[in-house]
């Protein structure tokens, strides 16, 4: 198994664990209150929006140690390029994940459009994204396995 397939094992782990955690104790919270419907939606946004950056910085704390104890198990530096194969494969990941997310976004207007209450629209909106971001992973392993 190459970096790049470790890399996206890695990444994906720490998706559905950080963001697992995450929207466990908010389901948990939200269950617990009582709200109107404005309150809902402001309730999902703000959840979603905290979500973000607790991402973003998760990310990167896990790819700091993920980087770091790569190289103290396999002694292998960092690939310090990208070549056409490596740029082809997050390009076709990258879509996939797009299609993933739309059709979760598409998923969560019929469930708004059916008259289900706005926490299920955002709950499958949450799927949607994290769904995406695990099938993107999924897809850069198939194609570095595969071969593009």
């Amino acid at each position: 198994m190459d970096y790049n397939e470790r890399k996206s094992i890695v990444n994906m782990l720490s998706t559905v664990i950080v963001l697992g955690i995450y929207y466990w104790s908010v389901f948990e919270r939200f269950d617990s209150l009582t709200l109107t419907t404005d309150e809902q939606l402001q309730f999902w946004a703000k959840a979603i929006l905290i979500a973000i950056p607790i991402s973003i910085v998760a990310k990167i704390v896990v790819m700091i140690i993920f980087a770091i104890s790569n190289y103290i198990i396999t002694r292998e530096d960092l690939p310090c390029f990208e070549d056409e194969r490596d740029k082809l494969i997050e390009l076709k990941s990258t879509r996939n994940s797009y299609f993933f997310f739309g059709f979760g976004f598409f998923i969560s207007l019929v469930v708004l459009a059916f008259g289900y209450p706005p926490k299920f629209m955002f709950i499958a909106l949450i799927l949607a994204g994290i769904g995406s971001e695990i099938f993107d992973n999924l897809s850069k392993l198939y194609y570095h396995r595969k071969g593009v």
